[in-house]
């Protein structure tokens, strides 16, 4: 397979040193992946990451992930790959790509010990480094400079000073809106979402409720790290195998909110979030933390059902349910 010329720009290769092969994972429905191994003068020889994809919806996606993963690695750098750039080829101007470092995975079905850092304390040190001012801002906000995807949806990221207003609108009213078009008009998804909205989400995330009226700051976040976006992996840095993550949709948000995936998915353990707990203490008021994960749970469910239909439906109106029985009764203005 050939190289194409802007791939071969954007990382200063020889193309006759270069050999482009398949490799396995996407991050989308509709993305193919490669291996590029090129052989430098000095006869090492290096290996980058390529996602490939047609369409608008790749090219938003490539972008995004390119920002969500060099977002993630400024702040921890053994934590995912670093992504080098994205585009379209000039051989096809409808293809797109993403080139990233090249993980080895391949001793993640091994019982080698991984080194360094835990996965919980790379998150951590992630979820407690407060978020870059954006240009035009004066403060961290909740958002993001690019929209980024969760699983094939493209996200609002919209900068936000409030988080429970990024929450409902970004977030919970948007998702709501893409599952209206792919699966109909519901009245009774649509009546519960907006009551979520209008009373659960000022009165449990409400941003003079948290921390006994400091609220919170933002942080990034991965943003779709359920299990199979986290492994054992070895990047171009490392001598040995370490927790990491991939095919991230980041934004600057409430750490919590990387929870809801996590646990709508299982496959972290108690250990982890006893070990992550440790290190990043649960926001007050501490009475009210499941019921937020739950709620940061919900906006998955959503968007689940907006990508494939089914049975996440049922999920998003018991959690709904719920919170509007503890929480509802108390109207905001989100």
């Amino acid at each position: 397979m050939k190289l194409d010329s802007a791939v071969v720009t954007l990382l200063k290769l020889d193309p006759e040193q270069t050999t482009v092969s398949g490799a396995g994972g996407g991050g989308m429905s509709s993305a193919s992946t490669s291996k590029i191994t090129t052989t430098l003068p000095d006869g090492t020889q290096t290996h980058y990451f390529m996602k490939t994809g047609k369409g608008a919806a790749a090219e938003t996606m490539f972008a995004g992930e390119h920002a969500s993963l060099n977002a993630i690695h400024a702040v921890v750098p053994t934590l995912c790959p670093k992504s080098f750039g994205h585009g379209k080829f000039s051989e096809n101007t409808s293809t797109s790509f993403l080139v990233t470092d090249y993980l080895d995975l391949s001793s993640r079905f091994s019982s080698t010990k991984t080194s360094g850092m835990s996965l919980a304390q790379k998150l951590a040190k992630l979820h407690t480094t407060p978020a870059p001012i954006p240009p035009g801002h004066t403060t961290p906000q909740f958002g993001f400079p690019a929209p980024t995807c969760c699983g094939d949806t493209p996200q609002d990221n919209t900068y936000t000073p409030s988080w429970a207003d990024f929450y409902a609108n970004r977030r919970l009213r948007f998702i709501l809106s893409q599952s209206n078009k792919f699966n109909g008009p519901d009245k009774e998804l649509t009546s519960l979402v907006e009551t979520t909205c209008n009373e659960v989400v000022p009165r449990l995330i409400g941003d003079a409720h948290l921390n006994n009226g400091a609220g919170v700051l933002p942080v990034v976040v991965h943003g779709d790290l359920w299990s199979g976006n986290a492994s054992t992996g070895t990047l171009p840095s490392m001598t040995s195998p370490e927790a990491v993550v991939y095919d991230s949709s980041a934004c600057y948000a409430h750490s919590e909110f990387e929870l809801g995936i996590m646990k709508m998915f299982g496959g972290f353990g108690s250990g982890f979030l006893r070990e992550y707990h440790a290190l990043v203490p649960k926001t007050e008021p501490v009475a009210e933390y499941e019921d937020r994960v739950a709620l940061y749970e919900l906006y998955h469910h959503l968007n689940h059902y907006a990508l494939f239909g089914g049975g996440y439906r049922g999920g998003a109106v018991g959690i709904m349910r719920g919170l509007v029985g503890r929480y509802g009764g108390r109207k905001g203005e989100l």
